[in-house]
């Protein structure tokens, strides 16, 4: 078992996240006789998920409907459903994400060429 501070410096979260992430009833600890929170070892593992499935833009609500099945791999017809469209919604971001890394590769070939021969951008 591990307190709050450890958690969050192994996870790579503050420890405020934490906090709130129990408040969304996304993580749970138990409490040491002084009050202390502690939670397993599994935790950090859990609280990465969190991060990255927040970092795919999932809003804590849908991260706690979710987090079960992707844990466990149980699901209700209705929850696969909901992962399939979470899934679409992650697919035509990294396709936008895609896109947009193409343009920059542009911008800086071209600015790399334009350097190499003296044609520099200036601003305007």
């Amino acid at each position: 078992m591990m307190r709050i501070g450890e958690l969050a410096t192994k996870a790579g979260v503050s420890v405020r996240a934490l906090r709130y992430y129990e408040q969304q009833q996304l993580l749970t600890s138990e409490r040491s006789t002084s009050g202390q929170r502690l939670y397993p070892d599994s935790a950090v593992d859990r609280v990465q998920l969190i991060q990255q499935l927040y970092g795919a833009g999932l809003p804590s609500k849908a991260i706690s409907e979710l987090l079960p099945c992707v844990v466990n791999g149980e699901a209700t017809p209705e929850l696969l459903d909901r992962l399939a469209v979470e899934r679409a919604r992650i697919d035509q971001q990294i396709g936008d994400l895609v896109s947009v890394r193409g343009r920059l590769d542009g911008v800086i070939s071209t600015a790399t060429t334009n350097w190499r021969t003296g044609r520099h951008c200036r601003p305007r």
